[in-house]
């Protein structure tokens, strides 16, 4: 049996639609709302039953400060070794996201599970092109002011990491002990993404990004340096995908990648307005 964590996340529901109709996947849900879904919540290690588990893919329970996340994330690892779980596929961040204030988490996790007793994998995946469409879509006028600079993301389909992701913790016999790195074939810049939505690109400044999230009032205290740290870092030239060696993402999915500036420019287009305040 697999069960999947965070099944009623972003990442998580694709994963499930990959998945739907197979009476060998539980999913782990806060809220459970059937018989194949399975109470699973982080923060309630009492709801932490693994028992009968073969593989747990463990989507990570990011959107928390460092010592939250790594709480979370060692109580299903611990819950998972106490059921005797036969092999952890974790989803982790992309080998060159360490200068991300997020990144600890994931490495400790990581780490975490190396030292374990259980077989595992670790699916390193990059940010995603939905996620680009949230912190540089353009102003009422086009505009894109996100301060990227002249740097380049790598960003992926969401949907892509969960083709990889169910097809993995299916078979994870012949990935145990691996760890893949998943970004975008063809990283996106600033210009690229004012292209594909007809608009301009007028890249502002840290501060004021700074001041337009604060104001906005809508990110919690923790994610502000988040998100800093995200355009730092793609300005800086570090989420180009250039410093992760080999990119597994096309030899998993058996298929040619879904183009990143195509999700980009439907990601913007079906949200109208989405975080224009945050740049």
């Amino acid at each position: 049996m697999i069960l999947l964590t965070g099944a009623n996340g972003a990442l998580g529901q694709l994963v499930a639609a990959e998945t739907a109709g197979r009476d060998d996947v539980v999913l782990g849900t806060r809220t459970p709302r059937s018989a194949t879904e399975r109470h699973v919540d982080f923060d309630d290690p009492s709801s932490l039953d693994f028992s009968g588990v073969d593989t747990l893919l463990l989507v990570s329970a990011g959107y928390g400060e460092d010592d939250v996340v790594i709480a979370r994330h060692d109580a299903a690892i611990s819950a998972a070794e106490r059921a005797g779980v036969g092999h952890v596929v974790y989803t982790s961040l992309s080998g060159d996201g360490d200068h991300l204030t997020y990144a600890l988490a994931h490495r400790w996790t990581e780490r975490r599970l190396r030292r374990g007793p259980l077989a595992w994998t670790i699916l390193r995946n990059g940010l995603y092109a939905e996620f680009l469409a949230g912190i540089a879509a353009p102003g009422p006028d086009g505009t894109i002011a996100a301060p990227l600079g002249t740097g380049r993301l790598a960003a992926v389909a969401r949907a892509d990491l969960a083709t990889v992701a169910a097809r993995v913790a299916s078979a994870p016999g012949a990935h145990a002990g691996r760890v893949y790195e998943l970004v975008g074939e063809r990283p996106l810049g600033g210009a690229d993404l004012a292209d594909a939505v007809g608009g301009s690109y007028e890249p502002g400044s840290l501060g004021a990004a700074r001041e337009a999230i604060t104001a906005a009032g809508e990110a919690l205290p923790y994610q502000v340096p988040m998100l800093l740290s995200t355009y730092s870092a793609i300005a800086g030239g570090f989420l180009d995908g250039s410093g992760i060696g080999d990119n597994a993402l096309r030899t998993l999915l058996g298929r040619e990648p879904r183009p990143a500036l195509e999700v980009y420019r439907a990601a913007v287009a079906a949200t109208p307005g989405r975080a224009r305040t945050a740049v």
